[in-house]
């Protein structure tokens, strides 16, 4: 069964949207689930379409410039978060429990590795969820030389239920996700939820490829794709 789940971006207490990870151009969301970009109001119109989650990039905290962890705590509220604030090492993983129902893990933020195998020793599975961040064809990740067969054979011993694979460089573009990189988890593809580009003409198709998860951004907010 595919589930499409809606992605929200937060900066300075706002939902915003933009292109390609470009943070420093976004601008306010224009939703058509609500006449402003108060975060809130558009999770509650999103919960009443039927939505039964959320994504939640917090890009205040990503870039480290504060955050937007009360209103993701009320967000949590409404529909349960998955959230991505930037988590840096087990502390920063640990103090954002308290906001969301899982909380990511990305390659592009993560310090080391280490961290994440101290992460999952320590904390429930169900709580984490690890996302594969990726920008023109290359993952970021403070260490440069990482791999995609490396970042697989890790995820694979961790036996996770879902994982996220992000081509930033899609976002906001709907310009169709990238099929190079699907082709570097074959074999986890039922554990996987797809972001960047997706486009309502595609789902099908990566279905048949037996991804049956996706983030939408774009393609909700501006009406393309819903539930209904």
């Amino acid at each position: 069964m595919t589930e499409l789940i809606p992605v929200l971006d937060l900066m300075s207490g706002i939902a915003v949207s933009g292109k390609s990870g470009q943070r420093d151009t976004y601008k306010p969301l224009r939703t058509v689930y609500s006449g402003t970009p108060d975060p809130v109001d558009i999770v509650i119109s999103l919960k009443r379409e039927g939505f039964k989650r959320i994504y939640v990039a917090d890009l205040d905290a990503i870039e480290g410039r504060g955050s937007n962890l009360e209103i993701v705590r009320k967000i949590n509220h409404v529909l349960p978060v998955m959230l991505d604030w930037g988590v840096k090492d087990i502390e920063s993983f640990a103090f954002a429990l308290d906001f969301a129902d899982k909380i990511i893990i990305a390659t592009e933020t993560l310090t080391s590795w280490a961290d994440l195998g101290e992460i999952f020793h320590k904390f429930p599975r169900q709580r984490m969820m690890v996302s594969i961040d990726v920008k023109d064809g290359q993952i970021l990740s403070r260490d440069p030389s990482l791999t995609f067969g490396e970042v697989k054979s890790i995820l694979e011993k961790l036996k996770l239920e879902e994982i996220i694979l992000l081509d930033i460089s899609g976002v906001g573009t709907l310009s169709g996700f990238n099929l190079d990189l699907l082709n570097n988890f074959r074999g986890m593809e039922d554990a996987l939820i797809l972001g960047g580009g997706i486009t309502p003409e595609e789902v099908k198709n990566l279905n048949d490829r037996g991804v049956n998860k996706f983030l939408i951004g774009t393609a909700l907010h501006s009406g393309k794709v819903g539930l209904q």
